[in-house]
């Protein structure tokens, strides 16, 4: 199955690698890419703005587990 449904888009490289690492530790694939049109041009952290990427099966639980307040 390919990875390639956009589930948010951040700021910079290293929130796009902690979204993807929490993501993995509960069984999502996950990818990131360089974001395009509007959130490129004013940057963003390092690497610029990320688009996280999963599969589309599942992105309503990507969608949960980020949407779950921080403990």
């Amino acid at each position: 199955m390919e990875i390639g449904v956009d589930l948010t888009t951040v700021a910079s490289q290293g929130e796009a690698d902690v979204i993807c690492s929490f993501l993995r530790a509960n069984g999502i694939a996950c990818a990131d890419r360089l974001a395009s049109g509007p959130y490129v041009e004013g940057g963003g952290g390092y690497g610029g703005h990320r688009e996280i990427l999963v599969r589309q099966d599942d992105l309503d639980w990507a969608r949960e587990l980020l949407a779950q307040p921080s403990t």
